[in-house]
């Protein structure tokens, strides 16, 4: 199933912390019970973090990993057997 995270956050970095935590919340409310939607959405809040890192935006870098912290946790503590599998040999 394609999803819209790359570009969902990518609109909200231009409107700047408030937007990218409105946008997380909405993704995260919406998909943390779909393990597979959970990985994609732990994946892009990773490569964010670090596509704000390497552009010194260090407050929308922080936000990220703020908020993918959250979505991993849950992951971690949530997923079991084969949907933990799946979850980290995909973020691996």
């Amino acid at each position: 199933m394609p999803n819209t995270f790359w570009q969902d956050f990518t609109i909200a970095d231009h409107s700047g912390g408030d937007a990218v935590k409105d946008t997380f919340n909405r993704a995260f409310k919406e998909w943390k019970s779909d393990y597979k939607m959970l990985t994609e959405l732990v994946m892009v809040l990773n490569h964010k973090i670090w596509q704000h890192y390497e552009q010194d935006h260090d407050a929308l870098a922080h936000l990220y990993n703020d908020c993918w912290a959250v979505a991993d946790e849950y992951a971690m503590s949530n997923l079991k057997g084969d949907e933990l599998k799946y979850f980290l040999e995909v973020t691996d």
